[in-house]
């Protein structure tokens, strides 16, 4: 238990160091376990099946969306009832949500086993790709379970204070789908199946690790599952079902900018593809303190700790500014020698470094939205968060792209990229400010 912090008392400046450094990691790591999986499908098997993979990748991704959405839920709740020092409360939930999440994943793996050629043929998938796009995305289908398994238990380590455990776990299966990925895909002979076997058998591995880690060392209240109370379906549910939307919304969010973006061309298009790639890894850190404030905020909102959540706020905010603050001047120092690790052609380069180099300056802004809305979100305000995402991409970042696209052409894409994070960010402050997210309590105070 020594690596589980009390978040309710001690120095919130070197908590929040030494608990975001650590999912800061994970979150990276989890980057490079995606992008192993492209180079090894691209280099070995060819860019049909690359295109394949990736087409597929959607899907997953909308499902790991939607899994993100439900671990979001459950660091409230748990951390909500680590703060209250509640330990059967604790293991009630912990309990509910295993039940429901294996219930979920049991029937989103069978659903998309069944229907995975509809769902290929609704995103237009070309026939030369089809047969590899669907071995593929079956059997991930089949092996949802571990996706869903090993996210969950490193959102418990962390809603009880751990954020360094789980960086066991991702590790164990980014080195292992490394090493296998090119034996199952060469080495067996099985392609793009082998991609997806290794896939799943990283995730699986561990899975089982992390598991039998936590139960043998005691680290989190988990029991054999039973059928959860009424009372505890409804909750998670009501937390959980906003919070997956909102993880939809800024799915779908994206996917309307892009659909901007390809007005202009492929050299637009690539030169933008490049630079979000790169504003993937660049704003983990970001997303990470979200995650690591939405955990200490929890655990004193429990106990109605107002002035201590207060104080994480302000020290998060700084915090976030001040680190994506040097990322964003880095940034526009070295952004055509980032953008040129994924493209040669000079138009795409030129637009994706003036990209970067305007959207960089705004990286301050947009964390401050991961922040705050980590904070309300600790409080179990999904619906709120939810609207200020809804905010954030439909009322502002999507409307203003084409705003100053259709004014000032492909580099308007950037500038009203860039205004949409700065307005976001006061629309988040004054939520946080003024909204009555403090006034919502998902336990009572005697229970």
């Amino acid at each position: 238990m020594k690596q589980q912090h009390d978040f309710t008392e001690g120095n919130i400046w070197r908590q929040l160091i030494y608990f975001s450094g650590p999912i800061m990691l994970t979150s990276l790591l989890q980057t490079s376990y995606q992008l192993a999986d492209s180079l090894w499908v691209g280099n070995l098997l060819g860019a049909t099946a690359l295109g394949a993979v990736n087409i597929s990748g959607t899907i997953i991704f909308t499902v790991l969306s939607f899994v993100i959405g439900l671990n979001n839920a459950a660091l409230t709740i748990l951390s909500q009832q680590k703060g209250r020092d509640n330990e059967e409360g604790l293991k009630n939930y912990l309990n509910a949500f295993v039940v429901i999440l294996t219930v979920m994943a049991l029937a989103l793996g069978t659903l998309g086993f069944v229907f995975t050629e509809k769902l290929l043929l609704l995103l237009g998938t070309p026939d030369d790709m089809m047969a590899d796009a669907s071995a593929y995305l079956q059997i991930n289908f089949l092996g949802i379970l571990f996706l869903f398994g090993y996210n969950f238990i490193s959102t418990v380590l962390r809603s009880l204070g751990d954020s360094k455990t789980p960086l066991r776990f991702v590790l164990v299966a980014v080195i292992m789908n490394i090493l296998i990925n090119p034996l199952f895909i060469a080495g067996f002979g099985l392609g793009v199946e082998g991609a997806a076997l290794a896939t799943i058998l990283a995730q699986g591995t561990a899975f089982f690790y992390g598991l039998i880690y936590v139960l043998r060392r005691k680290l989190a209240p988990f029991s054999f599952p039973k059928l959860p109370a009424r009372e505890e379906i409804k909750l998670i549910l009501s937390l959980g079902i906003p919070s997956g939307l909102q993880m939809s919304v800024i799915s779908a969010g994206s996917a309307a900018i892009l659909s901007v973006v390809t007005i202009f061309g492929g050299n637009t298009v690539a030169g933008f593809s490049a630079a979000q790639r790169l504003n993937s890894l660049v704003m983990l850190p970001a997303q990470a303190l979200g995650t690591a404030v939405n955990s200490m905020a929890g655990q004193n909102i429990g106990l109605r700790y107002w002035a201590r959540v207060r104080k994480i706020s302000i020290y998060g905010v700084i915090y976030n500014f001040a680190i994506m603050l040097v990322i964003g001047l880095l940034v526009v120092v070295f952004a055509e020698s980032g953008i040129r690790l994924f493209i040669d052609e000079e138009e795409a380069v030129r637009f994706g470094t003036q990209y970067l180099q305007i959207i960089a300056l705004c990286f301050p802004f947009l964390g401050i939205n991961f922040i705050l809305n980590g904070i309300v979100r600790a409080a179990g305000a999904m619906y709120q968060v939810l609207v200020l995402n809804i905010i954030s991409f439909w009322v502002l970042r999507f409307p203003l792209t084409w705003l100053f696209s259709w004014g000032f052409g492909e580099i308007g894409i950037a500038v009203g990229m860039g205004a949409s994070f700065i307005i976001s960010s006061l629309a988040a402050f004054l939520y946080y400010r003024f909204g009555k997210w403090r006034e919502k309590e998902i336990f009572s105070q005697t229970g």
